[in-house]
């Protein structure tokens, strides 16, 4: 039965049922429609086809596991401003999971369950500087030390969590769960592909925060989420070590020698120094004077040296590739899976990257 998902599409389109039958040349009506969507009746496969084509998905979606859903949905930077963007975006990481799934499915490779420390979800009861505390027992109970986190999203992988990559609008990324019948909530972050692989590393780093953290009602969970990546991604104990517990000046010279050594930006860095009372007030302010000055707090947040190789989610892909050279899908159907042309599919399996796309 296809009726939550193409309820889902169509909103997600902004198509009411009446512009969806004039769409698709009105080879059924709104009537028929609805009812499809009530799951009271089923396409024929040309009509199915045509409704795809017209909201922009696969037959495949169209056809999914109705059973799966997105649960607790949160974003980065809460500018999702109507339920058609959330249902644009849901729609969008349903399909992605979709895939992902039916991928580790072909290989035989069961999802790994979700390493949740058992004290989880950590409380932020009164004050955002609560989190920090979070992030010192995760990295505890994944047994990270101190020492900065070479591959996020690797960490998180190998923890459960499914870490993916899309063009976000609006959001830098978001975190979700999601449920399969009879199955147990599967956590996933997304992540805006178009960002810089600094910025993304702190986005999945700030989802995670929202997935580990329970913020009371007198602490913003967005401001929560950020002290948490600050906190995870930069211990406050190697922060101590490298530049101080009090500084009156700094270079940035050794502001990117940092940012390197912690895979951030220099102005998280400055930001998390800020917190733990290294940098005062006046320090702080001289620095993002200097950042506007550059142009690198505003979009796209482009700094020198941004980017940090193998970063970026990458596993659905290799994942594709494993099932296509070991004849697990078809060369049209890994093309689909990956979403680019065959031609472009042939490049990826047979040469390997410049070194400029593998950081990218």
């Amino acid at each position: 039965m296809i009726g939550r998902r193409l309820r889902l599409a169509r909103s997600a389109s902004g198509l009411s049922l009446r512009n969806l039958e004039s769409v698709i040349d009105n080879r059924v009506t709104a009537q028929a429609i609805s009812k499809y969507e009530r799951n009271e009746a089923m396409p024929g496969s040309g009509v199915l086809i045509a409704l795809a084509n017209a909201l922009g998905v696969t037959e495949d979606y169209l056809m999914g596991d109705e059973e799966m859903a997105l649960e607790g949905l949160e974003f980065r930077r809460q500018a999702i401003s109507s339920k058609r963007e959330e249902s644009q975006v849901k729609a969008k990481v349903l399909g992605m999971l979709e895939r992902y799934l039916l991928v580790e499915d072909l290989l035989g490779l069961p999802s790994v369950e979700w390493d949740k420390p058992r004290e989880a979800p950590f409380p932020v009861a009164v004050s955002v500087v609560e989190a920090d505390r979070g992030a010192r027992a995760l990295r505890a109970h994944w047994s990270l030390g101190i020492e900065p986190v070479p591959n996020l999203v690797q960490v998180l992988e190998n923890r459960g969590i499914k870490v993916l990559a899309s063009e976000l609008k609006a959001v830098d990324g978001l975190m979700a769960y999601v449920r399969k019948a009879g199955g147990h909530p599967v956590p996933v972050v997304v992540v805006d592909s178009k960002a810089c692989a600094e910025r993304q590393r702190f986005t999945i780093a700030h989802e995670l925060g929202h997935l580990v953290l329970s913020a009371g009602k007198r602490v913003d969970a967005e401001k929560a989420a950020t002290r948490f990546a600050g906190a995870l991604l930069m211990p406050a104990e190697m922060l101590w070590a490298e530049v101080g517990k009090r500084r009156r000046s700094i270079g940035l010279g050794e502001l990117f020698g940092l940012k390197l050594l912690f895979g951030v930006s220099v102005q998280a860095l400055t930001n998390r120094c800020r917190d733990l009372g290294i940098f005062g007030p006046t320090l702080h302010k001289r620095l993002f004077r200097e950042f506007d000055r550059r142009g690198w707090h505003k979009p796209p947040f482009q700094e020198p040296l941004p980017n940090f190789q193998g970063e970026r989610p990458q596993r659905f892909e290799r994942l594709c590739l494993r099932a296509l050279a070991e004849g697990a899908v078809s060369e049209p159907k890994a093309a689909e899976l990956l979403n680019i042309s065959v031609h472009e599919l042939n490049r990826r399996m047979e040469e390997p990257p410049d070194v400029e796309e593998a950081v990218r």
